[in-house]
This record gives C-alpha cells, structure tokens and sequence, in this order.
C-alpha cells in the first residue's frame, strides 16, 4: 500500500472503477483459498506466509482506490460525505461481526477452512458489483492519458490548504496514535492481568467505530471541527485507556477511543472528496489509505519500542499525547 497505493488510484482515476474492483476482488479470493488449501494440506510455512500477506498487501493496493472510489460513483456529488462515511460504517462493523463470527468457528473448522470460507464469501460482493444498473450511477470523469497523475496530485494537495491542514494531521495521528492493536495486548495482560481482555475491549473499540462512522454519515457536509474534535476525543480516550485502573474503566473508555478513531477516518474521507476534482477522486481516496495503512510499519515499531523500553501504559498514551497536540495546532490555525 505505501509503495503502490498512489499509483494505484490513478490507474483507477484512468480506468473502469468496476472492472478493476471485479478483477481485485476475484483476486482476493484466490488468494484467500489458496492460503486455506495450504493450511489444509499442511504446506503453510512462514515464508510462503509473508508471501501471499505481500500479495495480498499489493492486490489491495489496486483494490482499495477502485473499490472505494466505485461508491462516488453510486450516489449523486451532493451525497458524497454521507456515502463515504456510511462506507467506514459497513468496513468497521463488518470488522466487529467478521471477527466475533471467526472466533466462534475457529475452534470446531480450523484456520483452514476459515480462509476457504473467507474465499467464498468474496462471491457476495463480485454479485453486487457485476449487479450494480449502470443507468443508476454517476460515472466518474476519467482523467486523460498522460501526464504526471501521482505529481498533480501531490500539486494539488499542496496547492489546498484544507487538503493539505488534513493530511498532514492524519497522517501524524495515523502513524503514533492508531497503534493501540500493538499496545492494548501487552497492557491487558501486565495492567489488568488477563491477557483475554484485549479481544473484548477491542470489541468495544468496534462498537465505538461503528457509532462514529453513523454519526458522520449524518452530516451533509463534514467540518474540519468535526475532524479536529474527533482527534481530541481520541487523543484524551487513548491517555485515559492507558492508566485505566481496572477493565471496567478500560471498557468505558475505549468506545469513545473507536469512535473518535472511526469519525476521524470518515471525516478524512469525506473531506477529501468534498474538495476533490471528479477526476482525482480515486487519487485522493488513495492517499487517506497510504496516509492511514501504509504509515503503520512506521508506528508499529515505535510503539514497541516504547512498550519495551519506557512503559507499556505510555505506548498507548504518547499517540494520544501526539493526537491532542495535532488537535490544538490544528483548531489554533483554523481560527
């Protein structure tokens, strides 16, 4: 994603959006029966592994702009940010269900044919794609051959200061405050002695995401206020997790964490496409992702660092430090 992601969205600003998204979804679950059929078979090993999560890192890389941009196409302009944030809604309650449901398998089918299952379920949405009545959408203006799509977009960012203010701050919080599925493992098990507590409050933080993308997809036009607000609300959700006493506290308080998280996606998002050209709209939508999925291998580390060398509760707490001052600077500019 950090390596092709832009490049990515101008072949899906250049292309058939749906064309793309059929090819990349069959492709996603090739790859997942093939994992399945190994673990099976009993050839999986690590390297073969770190192979297909690279292939899958890269299928995803093509898949996500063409995918998400394909949803600009299905309502009118005026609909975008309620349609991008109902978007996050459905990724992140899909994450809360598809987890509870793989827990609940895994333990009678095996990994195995868990990823079989994964591999049919792709059938679903390669239905509703090829089923979507073209006289019903909005097609997207493509952009023309040629050119330099990944520099103008860059050009374009910086030629925009809300798109540039945007960004900047989300791709600060996305590296150092979105790291908590690295801190929250080791903090569940050394400050509240039950290492188990890390799924339910990671459930929890589901349900907190699920609320922020609702309450985001109600807006007609997303503010920078609701942006920097959320980011507030992450921030302070995040220090008060980190030196919760007990998992009763720890549970309270990591809703509001998943719902500033989510809210703040979704108001990327949404804020992205709202100053977008129509033909620069996968672009776009591939930068929030780079912003957000390809900084992870830069935070994800640092956060271990921190929880190895300094605290386990200051892992978490430091990204919520770094989001309230990205909040302030922000709300301070905007004035």
């Amino acid at each position: 994603m950090l390596v092709f992601g832009t490049w990515c969205g101008a072949l899906a600003d250049r292309h058939n959006r749906r064309r793309i998204a059929i090819i990349t979804q069959s492709a996603l679950a090739g790859q997942a029966f093939l994992l399945g059929v190994l673990d099976l078979t009993g050839f999986i090993n690590v390297p073969i592994v770190y192979t297909l999560s690279l292939l899958l890192g890269i299928i995803g890389a093509f898949d996500n702009p063409a995918r998400r941009g394909l949803v600009t196409e299905l309502v009118p302009p005026v609909d975008l940010p309620n349609a991008m944030s109902l978007n996050t809604a459905v990724m992140t309650g899909s994450r809360i269900f598809g987890a509870a449901i793989a827990t609940l398998l895994v333990g009678p089918l095996g990994t195995g044919w868990l990823f079989i299952l994964n591999g049919f379920s792709y059938a679903a949405m390669i239905y509703g794609i090829t089923g979507l009545r073209k006289s019903e959408m909005y097609p997207a203006m493509q952009r023309p051959a040629g050119g330099s799509p990944v520099r103008d977009v860059f050009r374009y960012v910086a030629g925009n200061r809300r798109l540039l203010t945007m960004f900047s701050v989300y791709l600060m919080v996305s590296t150092f405050a979105f790291n908590y599925g690295v801190a929250l493992p080791k903090l569940a098990d050394v400050r509240w002695g039950d290492a188990r507590a890390f799924g339910w409050i990671m459930a929890t933080t589901g349900i907190g995401n699920l609320a922020g993308a609702l309450l985001t997809a109600r807006l007609k036009i997303v503010s920078m206020r609701w942006f920097v607000g959320n980011i507030a609300l992450l921030g302070m959700s995040a220090i008060g997790l980190a030196f919760a006493p007990n998992l009763l506290v720890a549970f309270l308080l990591s809703v509001p964490l998943g719902l500033g998280g989510a809210a703040m996606i979704a108001s990327g998002n949404a804020i992205s496409q709202q100053e977008s050209p129509p033909d620069m709209r996968g672009r776009l939508l591939a930068l929030t992702a780079v912003a957000f999925l390809g900084s992870t291998p830069i935070g994800g580390p640092i956060t271990g660092l921190i929880a190895d060398n300094l605290s386990v509760e200051w892992s978490l707490a430091y990204g919520g430090v770094i989001a309230i001052i990205c909040a302030v600077v922000t709300s301070v500019a905007w004035r």
